[in-house]
């Protein structure tokens, strides 16, 4: 870019072989283990090959999740021996991985792509529909990544950090961004909120504190107004959250009828999931304007429903739904615990994942889509 400006020709064929790949996620990486290092809760690596390796960890190297060097360091100089539950364990989250990519997230940006793209030609109906598939489609794109990127490293006998916990779920914005993007959340919170004084100082202070990291949150994902809104409007939930905090506890504790209880809860999961919803509006949009334009379509520009590719709707609609009913078992314990792929019945088991393979095969949507987080 410099070169660009100052209009210097510098003939470079190879340049994008040449920079370094998921250049923000290992640059996060290595951030921790200089502070690490600093704070003396790490010590010196003298190693350059083991350094390189926690750097440039393949499976996790290109979006995460980014490791602390206490997790993963010494598990470099361990002896991986091959071990039957390490690989099994490792290739059912790989599985369950592809699975979220390429039937549900790849599915579902065929939509969310032919309404957001054109979002002039497209009424509020259709755009709030894309709006639910699109927050869906990320989660399934970037959990799915996770997973596979997890689960090979557990095949080879490494584990990584848990970084999707069914962030849908989740009863309030604080316990969303503890449930999503766990790594990157953490990380903000070790090595900028916290040093920033955190919840340790004034009121005042510690609204401030969320604001700024959620802004470089959000900053991290583009040079661009719309992830700058989308990371300022998180920190703005967390301001509320925090000023109401004591009221909101209040309500929870004085309701004593179950059902009440019941309700509460799933009205505070849908609030929350209506207020990251509406932030996934700018994250999506191409420019601030563009997410103007759709919220006030949303709002008040209702009509007709676009159903493009029918069955790609319908088949897309119907993968989620299965995705959110085992979520959901897991989420609440349903079933005495009742699990496809750990269920203590060999043929259930293998009738589970001979079922996800053929349904990848025949639901897949193989063109080559990059992962979302691929960009950032």
């Amino acid at each position: 870019m410099l070169a660009r400006v100052a209009h210097w020709n510098y003939p470079i064929p190879a340049l994008k072989i040449l920079l370094p790949i998921g250049l923000s996620f290992h640059t996060f990486q290595s951030l921790s283990y200089v502070i690490e290092v600093y704070r003396g809760n790490q010590k010196v690596e003298k190693h350059f090959g083991i350094y390189a390796l926690y750097v440039m960890f393949y499976p996790q190297l290109v979006a995460g999740p980014i490791e602390r060097p206490q997790n993963i360091l010494h598990q470099f100089y361990e002896k991986h021996h091959f071990d039957y539950d390490d690989v099994t364990h490792g290739l059912k989250q790989m599985l369950r991985g592809y699975f979220k990519k390429v039937v549900i997230a790849d599915r579902l940006s065929i939509y969310v792509n032919a309404v957001y793209n054109n979002h002039t030609h497209h009424n509020g109906t259709s755009l709030l529909l894309a709006t639910v598939l699109f927050a869906f489609q990320i989660y399934c794109d970037f959990s799915g990544y996770s997973d596979i990127a997890i689960g090979s490293a557990r095949v080879m006998g490494f584990k990584l950090m848990t970084n999707f916990n069914r962030p849908y779920f989740a009863r309030s914005i604080s316990e969303f961004w503890k449930r999503w993007h766990i790594s990157l959340s953490t990380w903000f919170k070790d090595y900028v909120y916290i040093p920033l004084g955190g919840n340790r100082v004034i009121m005042p202070l510690v609204c401030v504190n969320l604001l700024i990291t959620f802004l470089l949150s959000g900053l991290w994902h583009g040079a661009n107004w719309t992830y700058v809104i989308w990371g300022g409007l998180n920190g703005f939930y967390l301001v509320i959250g925090v000023l109401f905090y004591k009221v909101k506890s209040k309500i929870n504790h004085d309701l004593e009828n179950q059902h009440l209880k019941k309700l509460n809860e799933f009205l505070n999961i849908l609030i929350t999931f209506i207020l990251i919803l509406f932030s996934w509006v700018f994250f999506r949009a191409t420019s601030f304007t563009d997410a103007l334009d759709i919220i006030k379509k949303i709002l008040f520009d209702q009509g007709p429903l676009f159903i493009g590719n029918n069955k790609d709707l319908i088949y897309s609609v119907c993968f989620l739904s299965l995705l959110l009913i085992i979520e959901l078992f897991e989420e609440y314990k349903l079933f005495n615990n009742f699990s496809l792929y750990n269920n203590s019945n060999r043929l259930i088991r293998h009738l589970t994942y001979y079922s996800v393979i053929i349904i990848i095969m025949l639901f897949g949507v193989f063109d080559s889509s990059q992962f979302i987080y691929f960009q950032f």
